[in-house]
C-alpha cells in the first residue's frame, strides 16, 4: 500500500502515524467507487493534503477516521512530492478532480447518488450543471445540512436515513475538513453497502460559488497561492501551519535522506 508513515512518537500532537494513501490516481479511484458501487460494498474515500496532516495531529477523531478510511488518495502537491520521493507511481487525485468523472461513470452504469453539502444554492446549480452533462444521472437524493462538528453522531442517525430509502450506492459530502471525513465515517457505520466520497469545494467548484486556480496555475503547483491570494485572512495562518509542516517533510528527505510519508506494498482491489 502507499502509506503516509511518521517517525515513532509518543503522543498525537506530535506528529502524524500510520495514514495510509493505497490509491494511486484518478482512474483507480473510479474502478474502485464504482466496482464497490456495483457489488454492494460500502467504502469511505478521503483526499488528503497538508491541511489534513495539521488537522490530524491535534483533531484524535479525524485521526481515527482516517484510520478506519477504506480508501485514500494524494490530493496536495506536498504529499505527492514525499511518496514520489521513494520513487512511487503516485498521481495528484483530489476531490475536485474526481466528481464530474465519478457522475459520468455512474450514470452509464444507472447506479444512484446523494449528495451532501455544501449550500442550498451551490448544491442545486451544480446538481443541475452535473445532470445537464451526464444524462441519465441519478439523482436519488440531496441535502444542504448545516451540520456541527461536536454533533455527529446525531446527524448521521438523520442522513442515514434518508440516504437509505433513497437507494443511493454513492454519496458524495461537501462540508470541508474535518466535518466531511466525521460525517462519512459515521454513515459508514449506518450504511454499511453505500460509498462515501468526501470532495471539499468540489461542488462549489462546479457550481461556480467558488472559482478554482487555472488549470496553468495547477500545473504550476501553485494552487494553494491562488487560494491564499483570494481570501488571506481566512486561509493565511492555516497556510502557514502547513508551510512549517511540509518545510518538516523536506528536511526529514533530504537531511535524514528518508522522507517522513512512505510507500509499500500493491493496491489492493
Amino acid at each position: 500500500m502507499y502509506s503516509v508513515q511518521s517517525e515513532t512518537y509518543h503522543d498525537m500532537s506530535s506528529a502524524i502515524q500510520d495514514i495510509e494513501v493505497n490509491v494511486c490516481n484518478i482512474d483507480a479511484a473510479l474502478d474502485v467507487m464504482i466496482s464497490r458501487a456495483k457489488s454492494s460494498r460500502g467504502y469511505t474515500l478521503f483526499t488528503i493534503n497538508l491541511d489534513h496532516l495539521v488537522k490530524l495531529r491535534t483533531d484524535r477523531r479525524f485521526y481515527a477516521a482516517y484510520q478506519r478510511a477504506d480508501f485514500v488518495t494524494a490530493d496536495g502537491w506536498p504529499i505527492v512530492w514525499a511518496l514520489r520521493h521513494q520513487n512511487r507511481a503516485v498521481e495528484r487525485t483530489t476531490g475536485a478532480d474526481l466528481v464530474d468523472p465519478l457522475c459520468a461513470r455512474a450514470a452509464r452504469e444507472a447506479l444512484p447518488m446523494f449528495f451532501i453539502g455544501p449550500s442550498h444554492k451551490s448544491q442545486r446549480i451544480a446538481l443541475d450543471i452535473l445532470q445537464r452533462r451526464h444524462p441519465g444521472l441519478v439523482i436519488a437524493g440531496a441535502n444542504s445540512p448545516t451540520v456541527y462538528a461536536n454533533y455527529i453522531e446525531e446527524a448521521a442517525k438523520v442522513f442515514a436515513e434518508d440516504i437509505l430509502k433513497s437507494g443511493a450506492r454513492i454519496c458524495v459530502i461537501s462540508l470541508g475538513a474535518p466535518k466531511q471525513e466525521l460525517l462519512a465515517d459515521a454513515l459508514r457505520r449506518h450504511c454499511p453497502e453505500v460509498g462515501f466520497l468526501c470532495v471539499g469545494a468540489a461542488l462549489d467548484f462546479i457550481s461556480g460559488e467558488m472559482a478554482r486556480a487555472p488549470s496553468y496555475i495547477q500545473h504550476m503547483r501553485l494552487e494553494w497561492m491562488w487560494r491564499l491570494a483570494s481570501d488571506p485572512k481566512r486561509l493565511g495562518a492555516r497556510y502557514l501551519e502547513c508551510m512549517l509542516l511540509f518545510a518538516k517533510l523536506v528536511w526529514i528527505a533530504t537531511a535524514k535522506k528518508r522522507p517522513h510519508l512512505g510507500v509499500r506494498g500493491p493496491l489492493p482491489t
